[in-house]
């Protein structure tokens, strides 16, 4: 499935666990699976070579998972490294992935998902990788060449954008939205940067980082994010996720300026003003403005276009449902931006339909 061989390092204390993991990938030859009885011996591992991807156990004595965790986000040399933690307890679950993990496996667990959990979180690497390097590039290029300067920088952020769009329309797809709620998120947020009158550095980077909003929803189950009826409240929880699972994709060097944006705003995009939001009930200026503008576009556009479990209301309805919210779920400031200038956005929604 990789051009490359992918390595992966299994921590658990139950030796079945380890061999039963190793026997998912027996057959494939693109993936070497390393085994580690327990968290000191995985220590021990990480001294010698670094993997793609660990897979995790929570419980274990001697050193617990959370204990493994811990140390592996606070080294500099593992830190990026992406955890699957398995855990029976919802708890220890959350617990992980506020320290950093990108996924969890529930016990007792299934033998098909677990396999397609670790093969979503390795291609997801291979794209951050592929960002990561595709930036270094075009950053060793730019120093290389000063006449082409201009339309060098033009290109890549073309290709910026272009990349960003088909990371975001990959968690879309999933949720039965289309690309061109991408792009609407996407210029809305950039049309209310220059109605705020921010940089015309800040309106690209809104452009750009906007569409990742909802990243982290390609870590979510199909049964839970496809579901035509209401959620019930533990599936809500899980939906929840997908804020913190998108900040966890997207964790890069502060150079990327692009990819620091878009965790903030994967993040912090269901926080609401008056505190009431999640992940983390962040109230009014505790929210970064970027944040705040995209509660407001995506919430329009949600409410404006069609879903599985409900047909899309008209602006009219829309608006008189998110009034409702100005003060509470969203900044007055940036509320009234958009009320005042609803023409602009609604030109654009007309401009990218479904």
């Amino acid at each position: 499935m990789f051009e490359e061989v992918s390595d992966i390092l299994v921590v658990d204390d139950e030796p079945w666990n380890l061999e039963l993991i190793s026997a998912i990938f027996a057959d494939d030859s693109d993936i070497n699976i390393s085994t580690a009885e327990g968290g000191l011996q995985a220590l021990d591992f990480l001294k010698y070579k670094l993997p793609d991807l660990i897979v995790l156990d929570i419980l274990m004595p001697q050193m617990s998972g959370i204990e493994v965790l811990k140390y592996l986000k606070s080294n500099p040399t593992t830190a990026s490294i992406p955890v699957i933690v398995i855990s029976g307890d919802e708890g220890e679950r959350k617990r992980a992935l506020s320290l950093g993990v990108s996924d969890f496996i529930a016990k007792p667990f299934d033998i098909e998902e677990v396999k397609l959990r670790i093969l979503n979180n390795l291609k997801i690497k291979k794209y951050n990788d592929i960002i990561k390097d595709m930036n270094e590039l075009l950053q060793k290029e730019l120093m290389k060449k000063t006449k082409d300067l201009r339309e060098a920088l033009q290109l890549a952020q073309e290709a910026e954008y272009e990349i960003v769009l088909k990371l975001g329309m990959i968690s879309e797809f999933r949720d039965e939205e289309t690309g061109t709620h991408i792009k609407r998120i996407s210029y809305f947020a950039k049309l209310f940067a220059q109605l705020i009158d921010l940089s015309e550095k800040e309106q690209n980077l809104l452009l750009y980082s906007a569409p990742l909003h909802d990243v982290g929803k390609m870590a979510i189950p199909d049964s839970i994010l496809k579901k035509p009826g209401p959620l019930i409240p533990e599936e809500f929880e899980i939906i929840k996720l997908h804020t913190t699972i998108g900040a966890r994709i997207l964790s890069s060097d502060k150079k990327f300026s692009t990819l620091l944006a878009g965790k903030i705003i994967a993040e912090q995009h269901h926080e609401k003003w008056d505190g009431s939001g999640y992940p983390y009930g962040l109230k009014g200026g505790e929210i970064h403005l970027y944040a705040r503008i995209v509660a407001v576009c995506d919430v329009f556009d949600a409410l404006t276009s069609h879903r599985v479990y409900r047909p899309a209301f008209t602006v009219e309805e829309a608006l008189d449902i998110m009034k409702k919210g100005r003060g509470s779920h969203f900044d007055p400031e940036i509320f009234d931006v958009f009320i005042n200038n609803l023409s602009q956005f609604i030109e654009i929604k007309e401009k990218f339909r479904d």
